[in-house]
């Protein structure tokens, strides 16, 4: 028994290794032998090997078939028919076909969980969607063969200049080359000259020291002739011609004592150092383009006018000017935002030219509105690539520009204004710490008002301006100017916050207004409260108009529960008169952060209220920063555009 179950179990596993041999051999049969791939549209060639459409196309190009050539050629439909079908589940055919996946699903295929929710569409209906869009495709570029052929002849013309303008740069190269090897060979006859020369100084030197200590010899020169003399007897001959000789004789016995080489016999300083300059040789390159340049995320902006900042990287070639382009999205502020590209039409790109030096100021925009910007280095060798795009966002309303106002009154010791009346910063005064020193229990805080040395009654406004982080508490916003120099005429000490008149824990006088006279956001320590109401939408903004800052309707039982959230390098500010509302933006983003209502039927005025210490610094105009360099040229970009009504 145990010996026939053996030989069924030999004979199950000699089946299955026969299958999986076939399997193999079957897959091998399946894929094209010139892409190695599944084989698509097969045909049987005439030596009976079957392969795609298009690579029998591609490689029997130049082969000669017959007067049909591949028309000849039978489709291998066994194959085809194997190929059509499911390769997960044996023989089942194909009849879906998956959009999101882009692919041929059999009906078990099609129930699969990881098919969920794709849209998935019956063969025939796939078949003639996609036949059309390449029919239409085909018929799109048979009726543009002429701006086909056009740009092929645009092509060919510039293979044609790129080959002349290689041919000029290798001239020019080995012109440069030529050149510098000139004037190595110049400096080196130079140099030999100047060695020469030494030489032959050094020599007479020596050459005349050695003339020297021969006639030091026993007979000749100077010793000859003293010998001679010493055999004169006459006295008075032998003093007067002695007295000469004597001296020479005398010099002669110093140098010989003293005897050193009259020139230097060492041409160590004469040694050429060119390590430098085999390094400039060994580094020579072709003249670069500069880098794409980075822009200064924390200086670029967008306000009255847009303000692009940018630098060079360390490594970059330098630049003779630069290339500051930009282009506005369409759609408004429905358009992308932070960097992804809307997928709206844009409109043309404009240019502005020899823009000087690492900034640039972009004006005549439309309000609300994105624009992309990106800017590039030119110099000799032409220009540099581009640089990241960035994407600002034009205010939503014209910037209102203004000054702070100290007509009210000021406290000298506790708050102080800048230059331009654009700078505020309180501190706590001697007055503050005196009423802390009067009292061990309440808490004393002071309150400092700054408003605008203008109001407005209608239209719509927007300003911003940057809190310091370390600020104790400051509120801005904007208030109707009587009632501000009703409640804040002068600075006064609180004792509690139910004095504040928009905290919200007073008697509830103001409950009843629809809308209140003013309407303030609070921030301090770095961050900002966003009060009950807080909301990014207009629906929100409407519904929650009566929370937060400036009055509160719901009950003291259910009192609201505020939100924080980090403060923004700058805070916008939008007015609008003729609706009553007043929204406040981050305005780096443009992302709103709260929405409030205000009575506008009389004058209203941004303020500013300080509550201990901090700072504010109202958003210089771009307009208003000085521009040494010359203003660009503006260019507009035309593109051609291909006419597809054809």
């Amino acid at each position: 028994m145990a010996e026939a179950e053996l030989q069924t179990f030999t004979s199950i596993m000699d089946a299955l290794v026969r299958i999986s041999s076939n399997m193999k051999s079957m897959e091998q049969e399946l894929h094209c032998p010139v892409c190695d791939e599944m084989v698509k549209q097969p045909i049987l060639l005439p030596c009976q090997h079957s392969v795609c459409l298009l690579c029998a196309a591609e490689v029997l190009e130049d082969v000669e078939l017959g007067e049909k050539g591949l028309t000849d050629c039978l489709r291998n439909l066994t194959l085809e028919r194997i190929v059509l079908t499911c390769t997960e589940h044996d023989q089942e055919r194909l009849q879906w076909y998956c959009r999101n996946c882009q692919r041929l699903l059999c009906s078990l295929c099609k129930l699969r969980r990881v098919h969920h929710g794709h849209k998935v569409l019956p063969i025939a209906q796939a078949y003639q969607a996609l036949k059309d869009k390449v029919t239409k495709e085909v018929n799109f570029i048979l009726a543009n063969q002429e701006t086909i052929q056009s740009q092929i002849t645009e092509l060919e013309a510039a293979i044609k200049q790129m080959e002349a303008n290689s041919a000029v740069a290798l001239h020019q190269l080995t012109h440069c080359i030529r050149e510098l090897g000139a004037a190595v060979a110049e400096r080196q006859g130079a140099l030999a000259l100047a060695l020469e020369a030494s030489r032959s100084r050094r020599e007479e030197a020596l050459s005349a020291q050695v003339s020297e200590r021969r006639g030091l010899l026993e007979h000749a020169g100077l010793m000859a002739y003293t010998q001679e003399l010493l055999k004169e007897t006459d006295a008075p001959c032998f003093v007067q011609a002695a007295r000469i000789t004597h001296n020479r004789l005398v010099k002669a016995i110093e140098h010989l004592q003293c005897f050193t080489l009259s020139a230097e016999t060492s041409f160590r300083h004469f040694h050429l150092d060119a390590s430098k300059e085999i390094k400039l040789i060994h580094d020579l390159e072709f003249i670069r383009a500069p880098l794409a340049p980075v822009i200064d995320t924390q200086k670029t902006l967008a306000y009255d006018q847009l303000f692009l900042c940018w630098r060079l990287p360390q490594d970059s070639a330098q630049a003779w000017h630069f290339s500051v382009e930009f282009q506005r999205r369409a759609g408004g502020a429905a358009a992308t935002w932070g960097g992804i590209r809307s997928p709206n039409a844009a409109t043309a790109w404009q240019r502005l030219d020899e823009v000087r030096g690492t900034s640039a100021v972009v004006d005549r925009l439309q309000m609300d509105s994105v624009y992309v910007l990106r800017v590039r280095g030119c110099n000799k060798a032409g220009f540099g690539e581009y640089s990241e795009e960035v994407y600002l966002h034009t205010p939503p309303a014209p910037v209102l520009s203004f000054s702070l106002d100290s007509r009210w009154g000021l406290h000298a010791d506790r708050l102080a204004l800048g230059r331009g009346q654009t700078y505020a910063r309180s501190v706590p005064g001697l007055s503050l710490l005196q009423a802390a020193d009067r009292t061990l229990t309440s808490c004393h805080l002071t309150s400092d008002l700054l408003v605008a040395d203008l109001a407005v009654t209608q239209g719509r406004h927007y300003w911003a301006c940057s809190v310091e982080p370390g600020s104790y508490l400051v509120k801005v916003g904007v208030g109707q100017e009587a009632k501000l120099q009703e409640w804040f005429h002068l600075p006064q000490d609180m004792a509690s916050p139910r004095c504040d008149p928009d905290s919200g824990h007073d008697s509830g006088a103001e409950d009843g207004q629809d809308s209140p006279p003013f309407c303030f956001l609070t921030m301090g320590m770095g961050k900002i409260l966003l009060p009950q109401g807080h909301g990014h939408s207009q629906s929100q903004g409407d519904s929650h108009s009566q929370g937060g800052v400036h009055s509160h309707n719901s009950s003291h039982s259910n009192p609201p529960h505020p939100h924080t959230t980090p403060l923004p390098p700058r805070l916008g500010v939008c007015l609008d008169c003729d609706k009553g509302r007043v929204t406040f933006y981050d305005a780096h983003s443009l992302r709103i952060l709260w929405e409030g209502h205000l009575d506008c039927s009389v004058p209203v005025c941004p303020a500013f209220c300080f509550i201990g210490g901090g700072a504010l610094q109202l958003q210089d105009l771009v307009a208003n920063q000085s521009i040494e360099e010359p203003p660009p040229r503006r260019v507009t970009i035309q593109t051609r555009a291909t006419n597809l009504s054809k």
